[in-house]
């Protein structure tokens, strides 16, 4: 265990005698280049989820519409009409306004998801203002 220390110092006593290098910095360019590839990265990844938040919104939007549609058609436009409703019409009713329920609170949480996602995009772009995302070839 010694050795391990003495063979250490004197590699280190014998590497300060030789060519003292200096501190290497890289160059501004490849500091920007890097920063770029940073930047663009996180900014990639907000923008993904931003679009699949709002592809899953008008998909989920869809189907709320095509619920309440069914739902209304076979809800009758009796005005007794939930006074002489089958129990099975009662039962298909009421998975109806679970469904459309459950929808309305998903839509909810993403038009706010959306809006903070929408909200940390800008703040993104205003805080590095020079970024310039790379021009898709269309």
């Amino acid at each position: 265990m010694f050795q391990l220390f003495l063979r250490a110092r004197a590699h280190n006593l014998l590497g300060s005698r030789r060519e003292t290098k200096g501190f290497k910095a890289r160059s501004v360019e490849r500091d920007a280049e890097t920063d770029r590839v940073r930047i663009g990265a996180v900014l990639a990844a907000i923008e993904t989820a931003l679009q699949e938040a709002e592809r899953e919104q008008a998909g989920l939007n869809r189907r709320v519409d095509d619920a309440l549609a069914r739902a209304s058609v076979t809800f009758g436009n009796g005005t007794d009409e939930y006074l002489e409703r089958e129990p099975l019409d009662n039962y298909h009713q009421d998975l109806f306004a679970a469904d459309i329920s459950n929808g309305q609170r998903r839509l909810k949480e993403l038009a706010s998801s959306i809006a903070h996602l929408k909200f940390v995009k800008t703040a993104m772009l205003t805080r590095f203002p020079d970024f310039k995302p790379p021009q898709l070839n269309s």
